[in-house]
């Protein structure tokens, strides 16, 4: 008899092998040459050997197979995905923002981690969101979020150079390539991208450089024209050129830190924008340290997750430890949703006690992902009846995995965060795995575009908590980086000589809801044994220690009557998250999958379709 862990592993093979046949090879392979102009066809599923990219973008998935065709490996062709993310996906992520790269080396067996989060600036205060003239807080949105004194020292640049230099096969020059060339090309304007424009037509025309790339003649590019940004292109060409130094010094530097602290505003504009504090100093200390990543296990797998300052490793981490002790797999999708909401419910009470940079920060990253820690974190989960939330956080400093009693009531950590960001997944012939979330923050970051380079630079600051308070771990300190929800994972399995291999990568944008959405594609994907198109297409629920869990209105349709009866609460929201995954088989079959139709449905494509 299979075990677990051998029968997870056999049923992506089987899975992935049953769903090639209902895959157009066309749009699986995209080829590039039958039309360079028309936007290419999106597929969310695509099965095949030789490499394989998921992304939200078909244009950005693209590149990153054709950098997989021509040899590259998989960071070369993360790094091109991601420049070209910047050019279509600009609101979500680009030169202004930062992420977390995960890797695992097919060659050492490793998973390694860059950490390129954003930093505060040196000269950061406490009071950075307060209004001076009326002593309160700063309206989150729009006022907030549109300034300079969002805006976080940027590490994607960085990240991509670090990536490369210890990864890559391709330099940054070669891998900036397609992504200049698309951004001179330009792409289709489509509904997603025109909505976003119109959702923030308020804040991108209070800022003039911003007005003059995004609103053309005062209004948003309309669907089906063609957007070019040749300015980003440009950026990219001398970076790629001169080298990732010429983003953190010199006359660009000054040119960022220049729309930071005297942001370019309209004279027309109400909104406040007010000034930062990044400056030349800020940028040049910048660095995009590698962290040991967080490691947990599940059901005999390995799950590898980001280390603070992201929240994501120990919250999916700890969730999944509370999970283990359930056979969800022999519970109705009432008990099985029901255990996964009190579970994610407690991991977030836990995430905004003690989770933040730790680099300033003592996170108990030990205790948070230890199992008897979970045990006595899931005491306070009833099978028959759901926890008044916000549940209490646990005691990190005091278990033993008894129950001793109920852990009383909690609070809710202000949310901040944005639903925006991106992620793309990437596998390469030899094996190689890059799970790659990046940002910058808000639909349209801080709105400030650095005038003449093409890019928006982030408001990832808003993710401190806006209200300092001496205790908690995300307040607001120079040189700083804010918490994360970003969450990429790698699932080793072990492997027919007993090593540990990858069998799955997944990672999500969704703000604080990456998280769950993680957790949940993980639980439906290695727990309830569906394959990974059903995973990731499965109506979603999000419960972040909340009163009202959110959930889509196809899960509230399917499921909510029975869980409202065990004492849930639901709000409807349209969607969440916006996820990529690729699963590996033991034969090198590859899955990949993007969403079929959350943020416009995404694109997965093979090398070498199967079939």
């Amino acid at each position: 008899m299979l075990g677990r862990r051998s029968a997870v592993i056999a049923s992506l093979t089987t899975g992935a092998l049953a769903l090639a046949a209902l895959v157009p090879s066309a749009a699986a392979t995209a080829d590039p040459a039958n039309d360079r102009h028309a936007p290419p066809p999106k597929a969310p599923t695509a099965v095949g050997y030789g490499g394989a990219v998921a992304s939200v973008d078909a244009e950005a998935s693209r590149v990153g197979l054709e950098v997989l065709r021509k040899g590259g490996n998989a960071t070369d062709a993360a790094v091109a995905t991601a420049a070209a993310l910047g050019v279509t996906e600009p609101y979500s992520a680009g030169l202004g923002g930062g992420g977390f790269f995960v890797h695992y080396s097919a060659r050492t067996g490793e998973v390694e981690t860059i950490d390129g989060r954003e930093k505060a600036p040196s000269a950061m205060p406490h009071d950075a969101f307060i209004d001076p003239e009326t002593g309160e807080e700063y309206p989150f949105f729009p006022d907030m979020v549109t300034s300079g004194a969002s805006v976080g020292v940027p590490g994607t640049p960085l990240t991509w150079h670090n990536a490369l230099k210890k990864w890559g096969t391709k330099s940054l020059r070669q891998t900036l390539a397609p992504a200049a060339r698309l951004a001179r090309r330009g792409f289709v304007v489509d509904e997603t991208f025109h909505q976003q424009t119109v959702d923030n037509a308020e804040r991108f025309a209070a800022i003039d450089s911003t007005a003059e790339l995004f609103l053309p003649g005062g209004s948003a590019p309309e669907v089906g024209s063609r957007f070019r940004n040749p300015d980003v292109a440009a950026t990219y060409d001398m970076i790629g050129h001169q080298g990732v130094g010429a983003f953190y010094h010199g006359r660009l530097a000054g040119e960022i830190a220049d729309a930071v602290t005297s942001p370019p505003k309209t004279g027309e504009t109400d909104l406040p924008v007010p000034a930062g504090w990044v400056t030349t100093d800020d940028l040049a200390a910048y660095t995009a340290p590698e962290r040991e990543p967080t490691r947990s296990t599940y059901r005999g797998l390995d799950v590898v997750g980001m280390a603070p300052p992201s929240s994501g490793g120990t919250s999916v981490g700890e969730a999944l430890n509370i999970l283990e002790r359930y056979e969800l797999d022999a519970m109705s999708p009432t008990e099985a949703y029901h255990h996964l909401i009190e579970a994610s419910a407690i991991s977030f009470a836990d995430r905004g006690a003690y989770v933040g940079d730790a680099d300033q920060v003592d996170v108990p990253v030990d205790a948070l992902l230890d199992d008897t820690f979970a045990a006595e974190r899931a005491c306070g989960i009833d099978p028959a009846a759901a926890q008044p939330k916000p549940v209490a956080a646990g005691d990190v400093d005091d278990y033993d995995g008894v129950c001793d009693g109920e852990a009383g009531a909690g609070e809710t950590a202000r949310d901040t965060e944005n639903l925006e960001t991106t992620n793309l997944t990437v596998v390469d012939r030899w094996g190689d795995v890059v799970e790659y979330t990046l940002t910058i923050e808000q639909t349209g970051g801080s709105g400030i575009t650095v005038p003449g380079r093409g890019f928006l630079l982030n408001n990832e600051l808003t993710d401190f908590s806006t209200t300092y308070r001496a205790d908690d771990p995300n307040r607001i300190e120079p040189n700083k980086r804010p918490r994360s929800s970003m969450s990429p994972t790698i699932v080793l399995g072990e492997g027919p000589d007993g090593e540990k291999q990858p069998i799955l990568a997944v990672g999500s944008p969704g703000g604080s809801t990456i998280i769950t959405t993680v957790l949940q594609i993980l639980v439906e994907r290695l727990a309830r044994d569906r394959s990974l198109p059903e995973a990731m297409a499965a109506p979603r629920v999000s419960q972040r220690n909340v009163a009202k869990t959110d959930a889509e209105p196809a899960f509230i349709d399917a499921y909510a009557g029975p869980l409202e009866s065990l004492g849930h609460s639901f709000a409807s929201t349209a969607e969440i998250g916006a996820a990529t995954a690729i699963g590996i088989g033991p034969d090198g079959l590859l899955t990949a999958t993007a969403e079929p139709w959350r943020r416009g449905g995404g694109s997965a494509l093979v090398v070498r379709p199967a079939g």
